[in-house]
């Protein structure tokens, strides 16, 4: 394959690998030395994984992911600290449930719900990642957040294996989610599979790359001034754009495009001079 300058597309990480592991396979693959992704996938999870190459990286703080939405399977009656497959100390059997009590327990975790985060995650403690400390056996807690569940389904029960499909806000974890899920059912559980389906509108479609317009979905804006006060990144006045009201705009030419902040009658460049590939 020939070497690829920017590009930003959606991948499909396989489990049992890092996020950091997939990327250097993606790197490679791409013959690029500059290679980004966002929202970390756990080394057991599979699906989809927005990357992007070369000076694309800079686009992610611009991308709306929105929601997201996962299919998992727990397994009933299993305990582990990490709420994975990772970690398992305690196996016990426990009684098969009727599915209408699953279904009830379901409709308890809908909207708005206050979780702690697993230790076991990306989450910063005192400048480290909580799942760095949580291996070292370095105690500390977490405080209680909140997560938004936009919808949940059962897919499928054969005892003790549950699979759902759930709808989370960017930011919440499908392992809390389990984890309060099966404390509604009186039970320990652990996740024994995960597969991230999609990142706002964005799924996985063979690494097809995609457009950074459309994927920025920012509102064009129009400037009158000479191309080449942006190309230096000289000051913008306001009065030379078409549109004037406050906002992060998309200013298009040929060959770049610039992201712009209109804030209280100023003009700043939030990103200048992206080239289009």
């Amino acid at each position: 394959m020939s070497e690829v300058k920017n590009a930003i597309f959606v991948a499909n990480k396989p489990a049992r690998i890092s996020s950091n592991h997939f990327l250097s396979r993606i790197k490679r693959k791409y013959k690029v030395k500059k290679a980004g992704f966002s929202g970390t996938l756990d080394p057991f999870a599979s699906g989809c994984l927005i990357v992007a190459l070369g000076n694309y990286t800079r686009l992610f703080n611009y991308i709306d992911k929105g929601k997201k939405t996962y299919i998992a399977t727990m397994w009933l009656g299993v305990k582990s600290q990490s709420m994975d497959n990772q970690n398992i100390s305690e196996i016990t059997t426990v009684k098969p449930f009727v599915l209408s009590s699953i279904e009830i327990a379901r409709s308890f975790l809908l909207g708005d719900i206050e979780y702690v985060p697993p230790k076991y995650s990306a989450k910063h403690v005192n400048g480290e990642r909580a799942y760095d400390l949580a291996r070292r056996g370095v105690e500390f807690e977490l405080k209680a957040t909140k997560m938004h569940v936009y919808e949940s389904q059962i897919l499928s029960y054969c005892h003790p294996f549950l699979t759902f499909s759930v709808t989370l806000s960017e930011g919440g974890y499908v392992r809390s989610y389990a984890n309060l899920l099966a404390k509604k059912l009186g039970v320990n559980a652990t996740l024994s599979a995960l597969h991230r389906v999609s990142e706002g509108e964005f799924r996985y479609d063979n690494e097809r790359f995609l457009d950074p317009i459309e994927v920025l979905n920012l509102p064009l804006n129009e400037y009158s001034g000479e191309i080449s006060n942006i190309l230096d990144g000289k000051n913008i006045e306001i009065s030379q754009l078409k549109f004037k009201q406050n906002g992060k705009y998309l200013l298009k030419y040929d060959k770049f495009f610039s992201i712009i902040l209109v804030q209280n009658n100023e003009v700043k460049y939030c990103l200048n001079k992206v080239e289009i590939c």
